[in-house]
């Protein structure tokens, strides 16, 4: 094969862990919104290079904004070479892309190639990428879901959690998209990621679970904080069967308190996402929840906020998306200790085995 060679995604997408490298040469700011699973930034244009080329070639012609671009570009693959690559081995293979396959990762491709790697380049870069996760995203996982549900603070979340950790498939999109899916469910000291990166992150995981074994997932809405969970992954999900998490209310209220430290020890910042609940529950009462907090009556505060917010919102969502509550098996859990979550995942884990 002669290299650079061009590949589609297609071609590739069978052998991408083979790759030694997956370089993304697009800017940091293009590869910060979403890229390739296991890709690495090696801009050859970071972001102030690619406005100031893109200047020129408005302001004033292509043909002095090339001679630019091309310097820049040539001390950025130089660098990366001599920072990165130098000890690399004749047989080192890496994936190169860009935003359509063009110039930026063809300058970089040929170079490598010049040296004597055997360098592919995507054809059709990132957007070629992004339309194949777009197409399978737009069809229905063909899996075999079981979905974890339970009200706030049943603890849905340390189950699917330890499920994992025994070898279980798990598809945690809370975890994924950095939220735990109600109006106190950011986590302050984590930003969401965009939408693509969320739906790169889903696609990938789903592409890796095996058909013989169910996937565990908690019963979630179609959006987990500002992301949108894709329909047709939904839609798979709300048509599957349930296990229904049970846990007393004075335990739901000691493990949100554990969960939820960030909020419960910062009355302030409790208090302003308390603010987004006056539409549903008026003025008077979420001065009343604002008081509790203000004196530390947590405790008190959470149970009220079960009472009277969550576990209705719950009841009056539950039946209506998912279609097999009904029949839903239920699974008590007597405290919220790791080995009560423990003993749950291994007897759901022993519950559904590998199909021989």
């Amino acid at each position: 094969m002669k290299y650079p060679a061009i590949q589609s995604f297609a071609d590739v997408l069978p052998v991408l862990g083979e790759f030694d490298a997956i370089i993304d040469v697009r800017s940091e700011s293009e590869f910060a919104l979403d890229h390739i699973p296991g890709a690495i930034n090696c801009p050859v244009l970071n972001d102030d290079e690619r406005i100031r080329v893109g200047t020129m070639y408005a302001q004033v012609n292509s043909f002095e904004a090339k001679k630019v671009g091309a310097a820049l570009v040539s001390r950025n693959i130089a660098r990366h070479i001599e920072e990165l690559w130098i000890g690399k081995r004749r047989d080192w293979k890496p994936l190169i892309y860009c935003w359509r396959g063009g110039n930026r990762s063809g300058a970089m491709a040929h170079v490598l190639a010049r040296i004597g790697w055997p360098a592919i380049q995507l054809d059709g870069g990132y957007k070629a990428y992004r339309a194949h996760v777009s197409e399978d995203l737009a069809v229905p996982p063909r899996l075999a879901f079981k979905v974890i549900c339970g009200t706030t603070g049943s603890g849905k979340s340390r189950l699917l959690e330890v499920l994992d950790s025994i070898g279980a498939q798990v598809l945690d999109l809370e975890q994924l998209a950095a939220h735990r899916g109600s109006v106190l469910g950011n986590l302050p000291s984590q930003p969401q990621p965009s939408q693509k990166m969320f739906e790169t992150v889903v696609w990938e995981k789903l592409r890796h679970f095996g058909s013989s074994r169910p996937v565990f997932v908690e019963s979630e809405s179609k959006k987990v904080g500002n992301l949108r969970v894709p329909d047709a992954l939904m839609e798979q999900m709300r048509l599957s069967p349930c296990i229904s998490l049970a846990l007393s209310r004075p335990n739901r209220v000691r493990l949100l308190m554990e969960d939820y430290r960030h909020f419960t020890t910062d009355p302030a910042l409790l208090n302003t996402q308390l603010e987004c609940l006056v539409k549903l529950h008026g003025r008077d009462q979420i001065t009343a929840w604002h008081d509790m907090a203000n004196d530390g009556r947590m405790p008190q505060l959470v149970d009220e906020l079960l009472l009277n917010h969550y576990d209705p919102a719950y009841t009056r969502s539950i039946d209506r998306n998912f279609t097999l509550f009904g029949d839903a098996e239920v699974l008590e859990l007597p405290d919220i200790g790791n080995d009560d979550f423990l003993a749950a995942a291994h007897f759901l884990h022993a519950a559904n085995p590998v199909a021989e």
